[in-house]
């Protein structure tokens, strides 16, 4: 097919999301090179992300245009032959296996520190901010990380598990704000190493470690963006794991990415370029994986939140990328550009969400209630006295109901 044939193909997939080839809008895209549409048609997301990584074509608004592709729900019109054989990968072989475990901090959290400070806030949290009072990206983590804190009750002298403690950052916060022993774990070498010096004056341990390793009971157990690596077929063996280092009268908080639909592969662009064998879960697989195991005492979303974090790490990216361009190549800004940006649209198109879920082993005495009532007081906006209900397990919602 010529390739005018093909661009008429493609601007009537658009259509239904007001995008146009060449417009003057900040949204659509410019088209340099026309094998483009042939590109995209024979390998969807794959051939989109990387056709822009080669130069390919360009926009002003990349996290818009692909808000308005997920909304117009174009990401499942075109389907590749050879997307079967990404399918029945994921279905057939456990990608997410002990002699995998490492494979993620190789490929991506090893490629330099240097650029996640410059991306990242002061305390280098790889995962959303919470935003809701907050003006700045190290404020929203901030608040992230007192939030997960007051959810878990976190009292001084208790011993705390962080299950993919990234570089350190939340385990020191919880030592130094809450008084409490915390080990970290990681797969990523670059992460230990570094977390371990910014821990080195706390009651913190940090170990190179597959969760499926770990040793130990704890009063409190978080995980911050780490089930993400686990994958569909080991979501019921992460389950149990915590629970066998979980003391009977502990918690845990789960905080994760979530996906509005179950699936067992993640999008094929970001496998081969950004996460290797990761997967997004559903709510139906995680409440598959811990009925039986814990009680859910907490349910709650602030999906809406990622969309700006990603954007104030993208700022922070491409403003620092003078400092950073001697190490990492034109192909590699585009390539990093291309993810942070697609993923705040994916956000704003509400396609993935951001739970966090408190579980605890056998359910909490008296019941739970704790964490975003506390924020709430601190911001002038909860008055106990006002509390029309007790604050009710929120799933898909934060569902606390205040007069």
């Amino acid at each position: 097919m010529e390739s005018s044939s093909l661009r008429r193909v493609i601007e009537r997939l658009l259509s239904p999301a007001d995008i146009k080839i060449n417009g003057d809008r900040p949204w659509d895209l410019q088209v340099h090179n026309e094998k483009l549409y042939a590109r995209v048609l024979a390998h969807a997301s794959l051939g989109l992300g990387e056709s822009y990584m080669d130069g390919w074509w360009d926009c002003d608004r990349l996290d818009e245009c692909v808000c308005r592709i997920l909304r117009a729900e174009l990401d499942g019109k075109i389907h590749p032959r050879w997307d079967l054989f990404h399918l029945w990968r994921a279905k057939l072989f456990n990608l997410q296996k002990p002699s995998r475990a490492y494979e993620i901090g190789r490929h991506h959290y090893d490629i330099g520190n240097d650029l996640y400070q410059c991306m990242l806030d002061q305390r280098m949290i790889y995962s959303c901010g919470y935003w809701p009072h907050a003006a700045t990206l190290d404020a929203a983590q901030e608040a992230k990380l007192d939030l997960v804190c007051q959810k878990l009750d976190l009292q001084p002298g208790m011993r705390v598990l962080d299950i993919g403690c990234g570089w350190g950052g939340a385990a020191r916060f919880a030592a130094e704000r809450y008084g409490v022993e915390v080990v970290g774990i990681t797969v990523s070498h670059e992460q230990a190493q570094y977390a371990r010096k910014l821990c080195r004056d706390l009651p913190v341990e940090i170990r190179l470690q597959d969760y499926r390793k770990a040793e130990g009971m704890f009063d409190r157990i978080f995980s911050l963006g780490m089930i993400e690596h686990v994958g569909h077929k080991n979501y019921s063996t992460f389950m149990h794991v915590v629970r066998g280092h979980l003391r009977e009268d502990g918690l845990l908080l789960l905080h994760t990415i979530g996906n509005n639909r179950s699936v067992t592969s993640t999008d094929p662009w970001i496998a081969r370029y950004i996460f290797p064998n990761s997967m997004i879960p559903s709510a139906k697989q995680l409440a598959s994986a811990f009925e039986g195991v814990f009680v859910l005492e907490d349910w709650q979303n602030f999906g809406y939140d990622y969309d700006n974090t990603l954007m104030q790490w993208y700022m922070n990216f491409d403003e620092n990328w003078p400092a950073l361009k001697w190490k990492y190549d034109d192909r590699f800004y585009r390539m990093w550009t291309f993810y942070l940006l697609s993923c705040a649209g994916v956000f704003r198109a509400r396609k993935n969400q951001v739970w966090q879920l408190v579980l605890s082993p056998t359910g909490v005495k008296g019941g739970w209630c704790r964490g975003r009532n506390q924020t709430q007081l601190e911001h002038g906006l909860y008055s106990p006295a006002k509390e029309e209900t007790r604050c009710v397990p929120g799933v898909f919602e934060d569902v606390c109901r205040i007069s």
